[in-house]
Order: C-alpha cells, then sequence, then structure tokens
C-alpha cells in the first residue's frame, strides 16, 4: 500500500469486517470495529458531548506485509489485516500498548478488546466507581451509574507505561485491568459495538491533556462557586428563615457566597414535572413581581451579596430535544414515532443485565416528557425570580428504567449512562444561554464528558475518607470541580471540607449551622472559611489551568510524584493546586522529594519522608507548601466581588526557580471563551547571596480590571535580609521583617508596560 494523508481510514479485514481509524489529534486514534462496515455514532459523539470527528492532522498510511501502518507524526497505530489486532507506538517506534488478542465487535453480541499489560505498570482512572484505591490495576468494575455504589463511572484508564484508553459506549460494559488475569486489561461488552480512543503521552498530565481535548475540558465555573455554599434545613423552611440564617453568616463575619433551597420550596415535593411552582404557603412570589426588586426573597439574597441555588430532581425524556436538535421538529417527531412503535427487544437481553431481572421489556411508556418543550425551558421562570445555581440530586438519575424505551430508540443499557451527562449539559447551556452568564450546575450523576457540564459532589455519603478518594479518582479521570458534604462538627472534616475544589454544607435535617457548634470548634471553621476566601485567587488560577490542560484543582500523589513508590497508597492526601500538600483523617503525612514548609508553624522539612503531625490547637490536619511557592491572595470578604482587588497578596517560599501564572476575568461571564482573561507571571529565583521576585505586567485584560494594582509581598526566608530594592531603589514605606517574614507593598506600572522587581539580599 502507498501512502497517504487520509485522517480516516477504513481497513478491510481477512474475515471481511472494517475497522475504521481516525487520527482526532496527533497523540490519539480512534478505532471502530463492525462486521458490515456500517457506522452510526454513538451518543457520547451524536450529541455533541466526545470530539469524534478527525482533526487536522496529516495521518500517513503505508502498508508492509499485511500490517497497515497509520503514523501522525506524534504517534503511530499498526493494524493486522489478518484479525485486526492492534500496536499503539510513540514518536520513537516503541510499542505503547498492544493487543493480547483479536478484539471482537458485534452489535447484538457486544464486544471486547484485551490488551497485555507490562510488569510494574499502574493504571489510574475510572472516575468515581470505587472508594477503595487510586491504582486500578488488578480491579475490575462494570461501567453502570450506580446509587451511591458507582455515582459516576469513566471509563477511561490511563499508564504510567504513556498510554491510555477511552471507551466512547454508554452501554453497560465491565472493565478488568488485570484482576482475572494480571497481565491482561480486557473491556467487555454484550451489547455494543467496538469504539476505543487510543492515546499516546509521555506522562499523567499529558495523558489527561490529550483525554479532555476529546472528551471536553473541565468547566470554568463562576467565581463566586468556589467560595462556600451552604444548603439549608429542609424541615418546613420559610423564605424569612433562610433570609435571617443568610444574615447571621454576614454579622458573623463568616465568608458565604450561595444558599441553597433543599426540595422544600416546590409545591409539591420531588416535583418531576416541567409544572413545578414555588410553595405558596413558605416561598410565596409575588406574579406581579418576577424579578423580586424590591422587597423580594431572592431580592434580599442578593442585597446581602448572595447567590440563590435551588434543588431539582429530572426524569425528563432529555434524549427528545437532543434529536430535535439534529433533525428539526418534523424529524424530532418521526423520530418518537418510531421510538413508540419499535419492535421490542428479546427478554434473554436482560437475562444477565445488571438488574438481574428478565421480565422487563423496554416500552416508550413516558409521560412526563412535553413534546418540543426542551427541560430547561420551565425553569427560566425560577432564573428570572433569582436563581444562579442548581442542585441535580441523584433522584431518578441514578434509577434503572428496564421497561423504558426513550424517544431516541435506545433502551437504558445505553440510555442510563449517558442519561445525567445529557442533564448536565442541557441545564449548563440553558440557564447560559438565557442569562449571558456561567452556570454552577452541580449534580451527583455523571459520566464521561460530565467535567464540562457541571460540577459534582459525592452524593449522599457525607465527607469523610472515601468521598475523598472519589474527588481524587475524579481528578485522575479528567473531572476538576469536585467536593462532598463538609463534616463540620469536628476539626479534620473541616480542614478537609474548607481545602478542595469547591466548598459546601448541607443541612438537609440537621442543624449544622456553624454558630451552634462548640466554641471551639466553631473558631476552627472560621478560621479555615477566611483561609479558603484569603487563597481564592490561587484556586481560581488553578481552576483556569484544569480548563486549559485537564490538570486537576485536587491532585492524587500519583499525578505529581508517580516515581515515589509511596504515592499509590496515599488515599487521605493530595496537592491542592500546585503548591499546596495536605492531608485528611490521619495522623502521617508522606512528604516527596523536595524541601517542604509547614504553613501553620513556618518549619521546614526535606523529604522523602514519612511525618508524623498533630496538628496545632485550631487546625485540623497538617498544610505543607513546596519550597518555590508563589501564592496570590485576597483581602478579608464576606463574599466573592465585594472587595476591591487593586491590592492584591502574595506569599512566597523561595525556592530554586519557580513561577506561577494569575489567572483573572471579570468571574462571572463566558467572556472568558473568547479571551477575556488577565494572566500576570509571578517568579521567583533563590541564590546564595539573594532572592529576587519578578512581577511581570499583565497580559489581556477583562471588563472590569483593575487600571492599576499594589501588591503586597510576603517573602518568607530564614534569615532578615540586609538590603531591600523595588526597581533597584528603596521601597516606598519601607518594608517589614516579622519573624521570618519580608513584607513590602509594591505597585506596578501605571501603564503595565514593566516589570516589578523585589531584590532581597541576604547576610
Amino acid at each position: 500500500m502507498s501512502g497517504n494523508d487520509s485522517r480516516t481510514h477504513d481497513i478491510v479485514l481477512d474475515g471481511g469486517a472494517t475497522m475504521r481509524v481516525a487520527a482526532i489529534s496527533p497523540h490519539v486514534f480512534r478505532v471502530r470495529l463492525r462486521s458490515d462496515g456500517e457506522f452510526a455514532e454513538p451518543g457520547l459523539v451524536r450529541y455533541g458531548i466526545v470530539r469524534g470527528q478527525p482533526g487536522d492532522v496529516a495521518l500517513s498510511v503505508s502498508e508492509t506485509g499485511g500490517v497497515v501502518r497509520l503514523d501522525s507524526g506524534e504517534a503511530s497505530l499498526t493494524v493486522s489485516r489478518v484479525d485486526g489486532r492492534l500496536k499503539l507506538r510513540d514518536a520513537d517506534g516503541e510499542v505503547l500498548l498492544a493487543d493480547a488478542e483479536a478484539p471482537i465487535s458485534d452489535p447484538a453480541q457486544g464486544f471486547r478488546a484485551s490488551f497485555a499489560l507490562t510488569e510494574g505498570e499502574r493504571l489510574y482512572g475510572l472516575g468515581d466507581e470505587t472508594r477503595d484505591r487510586l491504582d486500578k490495576r488488578g480491579h475490575e468494575t462494570p461501567i453502570v451509574l450506580r446509587n451511591v455504589v458507582s455515582y459516576v463511572p469513566i471509563p477511561f484508564l490511563m499508564s504510567t507505561g504513556g498510554w491510555a484508553v477511552f471507551v466512547n459506549s454508554t452501554w453497560f460494559h465491565h472493565v478488568d485491568a488485570g484482576a482475572s488475569d494480571p497481565d491482561r486489561l480486557v473491556f467487555s461488552a454484550r451489547q455494543g459495538e467496538l469504539d476505543l480512543y487510543l492515546i499516546a503521552g509521555a506522562t499523567l498530565p499529558e495523558l489527561l491533556d490529550h483525554y479532555t481535548a476529546v472528551s471536553g475540558r473541565p468547566a470554568l465555573l463562576p467565581a463566586w462557586a468556589y467560595g462556600l455554599t451552604w444548603v439549608c434545613d429542609d424541615r418546613g423552611v420559610r423564605a424569612r428563615d433562610v433570609l435571617y440564617e443568610a444574615h447571621m453568616f454576614r454579622r458573623e463575619g463568616i465568608p458565604l457566597d450561595a444558599i441553597g433551597l433543599e426540595p422544600c420550596w416546590m409545591q409539591t415535593r420531588y416535583d418531576f414535572s416541567v409544572d413545578k411552582t414555588w410553595n405558596e404557603e413558605t416561598f410565596h412570589q409575588p406574579f406581579w413581581k418576577p424579578h423580586q426588586e424590591p422587597g423580594g426573597f431572592s431580592a434580599g439574597l442578593s442585597n446581602m451579596g448572595y447567590k440563590l441555588s435551588l434543588w431539582l430532581c429530572c426524569d425528563y425524556d432529555l434524549s427528545e430535544y437532543e434529536e430535535r436538535l439534529l433533525t428539526g421538529d418534523e424529524g424530532a417527531e418521526d423520530a418518537e414515532e418510531d421510538a413508540a412503535q419499535a419492535s421490542l427487544l428479546a427478554a434473554d437481553r436482560y437475562d444477565e443485565d445488571v438488574i438481574r431481572d428478565p421480565h422487563f421489556v423496554p416500552r416508550y411508556q413516558d409521560t412526563i416528557t412535553r413534546r418540543g418543550e426542551p427541560w430547561f425551558e420551565h425553569l427560566k421562570k425560577f432564573v428570572d425570580n433569582g436563581a444562579a445555581a442548581f442542585k441535580m440530586d441523584g433522584a431518578n438519575q441514578v434509577c434503572f428504567h428496564p421497561d423504558r424505551r426513550w424517544h431516541n430508540g435506545m433502551d437504558d443499557a445505553e440510555m442510563h449512562n449517558l442519561y445525567p451527562v445529557l442533564l448536565a449539559k442541557q441545564m449548563s447551556r440553558g440557564f447560559s444561554d438565557h442569562t449571558g452568564r456561567r452556570s454552577m450546575i452541580y449534580t451527583a450523576g455523571g459520566y464521561a464528558g460530565i467535567q464540562q457540564y457541571a460540577a459534582t459532589w459525592a452524593g449522599d455519603t457525607g465527607g469523610g475518607e472515601k468521598p475523598l478518594v472519589c474527588i481524587l479518582n475524579h481528578g485522575l479521570s479528567g473531572h476538576s470541580n469536585t467536593s462532598c458534604d463538609m463534616e463540620v462538627w469536628h476539626a479534620p472534616g473541616i480542614h478537609f471540607g474548607f481545602l478542595q475544589p469547591w466548598s459546601q454544607i448541607l443541612c438537609w435535617h440537621q442543624y449544622n449551622q456553624p454558630w451552634f457548634l462548640p466554641p471551639e470548634v466553631y473558631e476552627v471553621f472560621r478560621f479555615y472559611a477566611r483561609l479558603r476566601y484569603r487563597m481564592l485567587p490561587y484556586l481560581y488560577s488553578m481552576a483556569h489551568v484544569a480548563a486549559r490542560t485537564g490538570m486537576p484543582i485536587m491532585r492524587a500523589m500519583p499525578l505529581v510524584a508517580p516515581d515515589d513508590p509511596a504515592s499509590d497508597g496515599l488515599l487521605t492526601q493530595y496537592m491542592l493546586g500546585e503548591w499546596l500538600l495536605t492531608c485528611a483523617f490521619t495522623d502521617t503525612l508522606h512528604l516527596p522529594a523536595g524541601r517542604w514548609i509547614d504553613y501553620w508553624t513556618g518549619e521546614a522539612h526535606e523529604g522523602p519522608q514519612d511525618l508524623r503531625y498533630d496538628p496545632p490547637a485550631g487546625r485540623g490536619g497538617p498544610l505543607f507548601v513546596k519550597a518555590g511557592a508563589i501564592i496570590p491572595t485576597w483581602p478579608p470578604m464576606d463574599y466573592v466581588g465585594q472587595a476591591s482587588l487593586e491590592s492584591v497578596g502574595l506569599e512566597v517560599f523561595p525556592g530554586g526557580s519557580s513561577a506561577f501564572t494569575l489567572y483573572e476575568d471579570d468571574g462571572v461571564s463566558l467572556a472568558h471563551l473568547d479571551g477575556a482573561v488577565a494572566t500576570t507571571r509571578i517568579s521567583c529565583e533563590e541564590e546564595a547571596e539573594r532572592v529576587t521576585l519578578t512581577i511581570a505586567p499583565r497580559e489581556g485584560a477583562y471588563e472590569g480590571m483593575p487600571e492599576c494594582r499594589a501588591w503586597d509581598v510576603e517573602l518568607h526566608l530564614a534569615d532578615e535580609p540586609s538590603a531591600v530594592t523595588v526597581d533597584g531603589a528603596e521601597p516606598v514605606g519601607g518594608w517589614e521583617w516579622d519573624a521570618g517574614v519580608l513584607r513590602v507593598q509594591v505597585a506596578e506600572d501605571a501603564a503595565r508596560a514593566r516589570p516589578v522587581v523585589v531584590c532581597c539580599v541576604l547576610g
């Protein structure tokens, strides 16, 4: 075969089946297999969740001895015409991943792909399907969304061997990552066809980057969503109760941005329909004041700086709207008729399904959905009433519908995993289309692609060690905006609850208001709440990084210390962004190689070592800073946007050469998608006799950006400097030295054209 530059290539195997290979990017090959060569797009691609079309890649194709080679320049894939066996290689020709047996694909009988595993290879991913481990080598699991057991399964695995596999299927299927045979990774299903994305990347962060380029980058939430969310009690709560509770947070000086209502806000609790209304007795909304100004309930919250969040449940047929988007009104009606009249599936297809019940046969029996009315349409009035966020409960997302055929013709075995992603997509886009603002949708259920539409929390499982592992596994699967219900009644729970991507507290049927805690616990809560808001520019910058690369805010240790043999066993330890190391619910912290500074005490330690740690009074666990850290901070505020940002702090812990990029935008609109972002690169050089901090001019702009900025710099140094200069001169206002910390305020050039350089001479 002569070479060509086609981006998609069909290879007819000796048995007559067709294998279709597409170069999605230079590092990603999509491989599909069918006996008849008729390839229809599965739901994740059909509905625009996963990228299915080839990229702008010059794919060189050649054949030698019955083996077809497809080369993108960064990776190559070979396919045997005899049986379709695959080999993925890197740019140097080294084999990364190879089939252990011939792949099988038959829509009626399912698919199977088996790959050889090498000695010492470790595997990560699969989302929230187990909370007992990080390394999935030796583990097996069904890829099925299940309440509590598996809230967000994600059919993605990446390896320390430089490869990853994403199974582009929503059918119930199974992954065996060396449990049955320690040398084999097997993906299998009883229904559906083989559709794999094979990914090459030298490191785990690179693999996450390539994967999220296909499955969607993590959403950048509104800035306030990275603050604190408070979800109220659900027992007869009235609007007046919520307003006075909101007032108490402000009076107590506890920063808080969002207040959520549970099902109590609805006239009919757990109303799944599009006919839901406010509870007339407890949350009366005058029809003549839909926007609440002045004097309305949500206006009162807004005037105090709060965002309102509403709890929802959903059993709507979301596929009807997705099909309508693709086919138009007439096509949608035809599709519904086809689905309603489709021949019933044979019961024996369900004799071994996940529900273990052969008596259900799918029928189109939905009585809730209104044809032609998108799910989000009925929610616009609540947004107009002031709702700025929605909490999507597990509710019917996590329930099986074995007797339902959905509008798009799918039965539950194919639609069940897809449903929560469609819900998040329609909620997120519906909100943004209606308001022009970023959405804050948070949900318990999910699947591949959920990261681009919604945040998640760990469901009704509390905020202890298991939810911590859940969040780490999410980060190892391309999802960054994750959280869990904070355990406010003890210091370790508070410590963990505030040191994660976003923070929330659920009351439900408890009085978790912080002022009802014992005095010593209350003070711990107040401290951590203020600490989180102080560090929000750091966390928000890390959210920007996640939205660009897939590297999560909360990072499991294998992501940051893959060569440290202890990393896989550190189930309660993580990096929060680039510089902060912490753990919860344990008295032992593992320090990787390098110098680490105790954030509470200033004491320095050298890694690698295991450190037994007793936190100081008023703290719930350790917080260490990596040497070289540059951490931007905000002034005190009760909610995001309250305080002016003409002055921003910098906490600097010199260590060799280091740098940090501060990302800023308007925090609310969608303008960041069009580049309305300002970045400031801050670097630090530690030498034998001096430390030099350089603040580069801001690049880019956004609406409302401060014209000029002062920086309150805190340099953590081992010894008092003998001289300090700013841009070569004595700093205006002088400088202070206090117990290992140099403090100096500097101002950037009014024209933002020159860097600010702070130099400390040591000794």
